[in-house]
């Protein structure tokens, strides 16, 4: 797959939030990370542009696809440890000691830490992306996911992202929460 065959995917009909907006959000969060290796910054770029390169809202195996799938076409020295951390965006899981993983993580999560608006807009294309689902299910669904979310006691490993977003995430997962509970 060419770069251009990346942009294609993010830019596919039905992408409304994980779509190239995404990816650039991304990509400019890690811009601002400080203190990387240069190899640091490839590999996450890496694992960045290929995270979410499968989306399918009716599959459960997107992470696991879009990691095989950059498995083959990333360099052979880089192409485990960015299939590894793609692997971690499907359930936001990081060990302590991950520094890539803590990163990729909150840089993926990092609009749960958005202003209303921005959030909102976040929200309303979620539910765009999943308008196959009957809506009752969608609010219990997504209510799910982001209870999971909201128990946790960290919901950015890395923590400068915490210190930044962590206040703002809680408040925006519970202002959603109660919109799907009402």
């Amino acid at each position: 797959m060419t770069h251009d065959d990346l942009v294609a995917a993010y830019s596919a009909a039905g992408r409304h939030y994980h779509d190239l907006r995404h990816i650039q959000d991304c990509l400019s969060r890690l811009d601002g990370v400080a203190g990387l290796s240069a190899r640091d910054r490839e590999i996450l770029t890496l694992a960045i542009w290929w995270h979410d390169v499968v989306y399918d809202p009716t599959r459960s195996d997107n992470e696991e696809q879009s990691a095989v799938l950059a498995e083959r076409h990333v360099a052979p020295e880089l192409s485990c440890e960015v299939g590894r951390l793609i692997r971690l965006t499907r359930t936001h899981d990081v060990a302590p000691d991950d520094r890539r993983g803590a990163l990729l993580v909150s840089i993926d999560l990092a609009i749960l830490g958005a202003d209303d608006a921005s959030y909102d807009a976040y929200a309303d294309a979620i539910r765009r992306e999943y308008a196959h689902v009957p809506d009752e299910a969608y609010r219990a669904g997504r209510a799910a996911v982001l209870e999971r979310f909201a128990e946790r006691p960290v919901i950015y490993p890395d923590g400068a992202f915490a210190a930044v977003l962590d206040r703002t995430a809680r408040a925006n997962l519970a202002r959603e929460l109660r919109g799907l509970r009402s």
